[in-house]
């Protein structure tokens, strides 16, 4: 006869833990073919009140080097904020190279774009809409990182616009998450401004990028995962594939645009039947983009049949993109669940082994669904015949959201 113990049972708890995290990495890492790396620091950062002081701090701190990338930059005093750091960090004989993209980006206040070029920052445009073939105006660079002296990094959802700041207390203040990571993860991420950087500009590095060896400063295991656009499947729909067909308790996903293709919404209802709890937190009555969020609900019905459960997120605009599997696994980066990310748009994701990352996601969550509803399939099902008409009308364009 076996007899059970707490302490035993907390072996077995570890030992479960870490054969879960063992099969994603491997699973991860043979079928994306990039190798996850150790010993990284993450900070989760929780709403502007959190992540544009701890971005603004390292950028005026930095030393060599500053290469940022973001998809939105539009208007505010953070925006000022942002063109006044890099502009100073710049005067100051620090490289700095800016990478906004033609579409996302083209809501910025031009004398943001002179003060920065004047002191001295590099600004390139990716694929700007005039210039550009009809193919290539729909593929957008969706990818937000910084990376400060080869050493800290940022990465995660945020844009740099006055929607993102405060702490979610409004329809005015955007919800959101971005992480700052520290270790040799960091490569991952700078290889994706580096992708980009490389169609934009001639010079693709200089005598002041050391390329540093770095240190292990905390325990996580990060895979750094880059989607690209181009035709077949891709490396974001794998990730997406893996864990959701590894997950064996829990599936939660946080995204700010949920218009998955058939595969996908089918594959969420198929894990769910198998036993697992899936939930999805999904914007409520404050979206930015209401089409989405119509092609989402095309697939309501069936998910809810299946037992998912989808939260609406009330106070304002939901727009973390965040996944946890099984109390083991944390993603987190740009890639919404929406063909548009997954098949059209250059994005970066964090797939993180690490129980004490994903816990303070968890947190997180459980903190959002306090104040989200939870959709009811009965009631959806009743729902109004002109809010069947809105999705039936979304579907020719549901490809490109």
């Amino acid at each position: 006869m076996t007899i059970v113990t707490p302490d035993t049972e907390q072996r077995d708890g570890h030992t479960d833990a870490a054969r879960r995290k063992q099969r994603l990495r491997r699973r991860l890492e043979r079928l994306i073919g990039v190798a996850a790396t150790e010993g990284n620091e993450l900070t989760p950062l929780r709403n502007g009140d959190e992540i544009f002081p701890a971005m603004l701090t390292a950028i005026r701190s930095a030393r060599h080097t500053i290469d940022m990338m973001t998809f939105v930059y539009w208007r505010g005093q953070v925006a000022r904020d942002f063109a006044t750091a890099l502009a100073g960090r710049a005067r100051s004989g620090v490289r700095v190279r800016l990478l906004l993209d033609g579409f996302g980006a083209k809501e910025i206040e031009g004398d943001l774009l002179t003060e920065m070029e004047d002191a001295g920052v590099q600004v390139a445009w990716f694929r700007k809409p005039l210039y550009l073939s009809p193919f290539k105006q729909n593929h957008r660079c969706h990818r937000k990182a910084l990376i400060i002296d080869e050493r800290t990094a940022f990465t995660g959802g945020v844009g740099i616009a006055e929607e993102w700041c405060g702490d979610a207390r409004g329809p005015g203040e955007w919800r959101d998450t971005h992480v700052q990571v520290r270790g040799p993860a960091l490569d991952g991420i700078a290889a994706a401004f580096a992708q980009n950087w490389a169609e934009c500009h001639d010079e693709l590095y200089d005598d002041r990028d050391r390329f540093v060896e770095h240190d292990q400063p905390g325990t996580s295991i990060v895979q750094v995962v880059r989607g690209s656009a181009s035709l077949g499947w891709q490396d974001m729909q794998t990730l997406m594939r893996v864990v959701l067909t590894s997950a064996e308790e829990r599936f939660r996903l946080a995204t700010a645009y949920f218009a998955p293709d058939t595969y996908f919404a089918d594959l969420l209802c198929a894990t769910a039947r198998r036993g697992v709890r899936v939930e999805i937190l999904l914007p409520g009555p404050h979206t930015d983009q209401r089409a989405c969020q119509l092609a989402g609900q095309g697939h309501y019905a069936k998910l809810l049949d299946a037992g998912v459960r989808i939260h609406q997120y009330q106070p304002t605009m939901m727009h973390a993109k965040i996944i946890t599997v099984d109390g083991v696994a944390g993603l987190i980066g740009s890639t919404n669940f929406n063909r548009r990310s997954m098949n059209h748009d250059e994005e970066v994701m964090l797939a993180v082994l690490d129980e004490e990352f994903t816990a303070r996601l968890d947190r997180d969550y459980d903190t959002d669904l306090e104040r989200s509803v939870l959709m009811d399939a009965a009631r959806w099902r009743r729902r109004a015949a002109v809010q069947r008409v809105r999705e039936t009308a979304v579907l020719p364009v549901r490809r490109f959201l």
